[in-house]
């Protein structure tokens, strides 16, 4: 049981004191008042939602089979230091990550053989006008950007990824307020009611995706989501045949974190959303622990396109399995003043003519 100096406030957070006045608790800051035994079981419904217990098995990939990498091979930019696989038939010479060349590095061997892989479905054309598409009306677009030749480097990736799932046991506190609003002929009143609200359950996750790769940024990755995990086959080497595949420079255990804000994030969220009726709510404290926890490695595909352009990076990618897409892209500067001061340029004309016209008409008064 904690101390009666310990209980905060359910109003404003504050450290609550004992009134000999009143003979209740109460608020050096807010001046709410509350009996003892309302105080000690808030405090208490807060103190059991807290701390999280998220163990994982991460034990993921497996063992290539002898000879089953023969015809794969590492190639290496000596520019960002990422490492493309690709099938001796594909090759590669230019990074998809910062489009420097590569150069081969020799056989692939080593690392963990991913468990699943998504193919691509959909193919270059595909993305090629998906591209030509999202920069269409882009008038401000540098040229670099629009150019044929620049258009066929999109390429076709397939990034390493930690797929988490585990069931999570929950229990959340939310603080809850209701407003009541009222006004006379001279002031206008507010009276705020406040709620705890404890939510306790379970929720089962499956397949939550963690980026392996550390060129990839995970919010780009995350922001073409989701992919359709009904999909996904059992790894085989045929389906990289034509494309190129990124090794993974993040482990499983490395990913891990990330995986726990994915889940307590969308566990918080889906809980209250079941806190109905009030003005506001605001999760105070929670508690998730994970059972079964455990990670698979996959291979999700992207097209991904980069540009470098006045010494910064802009990245276009597509999922390539369901055509969404993100990307960020810069104006011209140059062609943005060019069109303005021929706005202007336009407004400083016709306002002359109007004024030329008013001229005539008022005979120059």
């Amino acid at each position: 049981m904690p101390d009666v100096n310990e209980y905060k406030c359910p109003c404003c957070g504050a450290k609550l004191e004992f009134n000999s006045a009143v003979q209740k608790m109460k608020c050096p800051y807010c001046d709410s008042e509350f009996d003892i035994d309302t105080v000690q079981d808030y405090n208490e419904q807060l103190s059991a939602a807290t701390g999280d217990e998220m163990n994982w098995d991460t034990e993921a990939g497996g063992e290539w089979a002898e000879g089953e990498t023969s015809n794969m091979r590492v190639y290496s930019c000596k520019s960002c230091g990422g490492q493309i696989i690709a099938e001796e038939t594909t090759g590669a010479s230019f990074c998809p990550y910062c489009n420097n060349p590569v150069i081969m590095a020799g056989t692939f061997s080593g690392d963990l053989r991913p468990d699943l892989i998504i193919p691509f479905k959909l193919d270059k054309e595909a993305a090629k006008k998906a591209y030509e598409k999202f920069i269409t009306g882009k008038s401000l677009l540098p040229k670099v950007f629009k150019d044929q030749n620049h258009i066929e480097e999109i390429k076709g990736l397939y990034v390493p990824v930690w797929l988490f799932g585990a069931e999570a046991d929950a229990n959340m506190c939310f603080r809850a307020e209701k407003k009541k609003t009222w006004s006379d002929a001279n002031y206008r009143y507010v009276e705020t009611s406040y709620y705890q609200a404890v939510r306790k359950g379970k929720m089962s996750f499956e397949h939550v995706p963690v980026d392996g790769s550390q060129k990839m940024p995970d919010a780009l990755m995350e922001s073409i989501e989701p992919y359709d995990y009904t999909q996904a086959v059992p790894f085989k080497t045929a389906y990289l045949s034509g494309y190129l595949a990124d090794k993974y420079d993040v482990s499983s255990e490395e990913s891990i974190n990330r995986a726990n804000t994915r889940i307590k994030s969308s566990t918080e969220a889906a809980f209250a959303q079941s806190v109905t009726g009030y003005d506001s709510v605001q999760c105070e404290s929670s508690a998730v622990k994970l059972n079964g926890g455990k990670a698979q490695y996959a291979l999700y595909p992207v097209w991904i396109l980069n540009t470098d352009w006045n010494g910064t990076k802009y990245t276009f990618a597509m999922n390539g399995q369901t055509g969404k897409l993100v990307g960020d892209l810069p104006a011209d500067v140059a062609k943005a003043a060019v069109m303005f001061f021929g706005i202007t340029g336009g407004i400083g004309v016709v306002g002359s003519i109007l004024w030329i016209l008013f001229q005539i008409l008022t005979g120059g008064n």
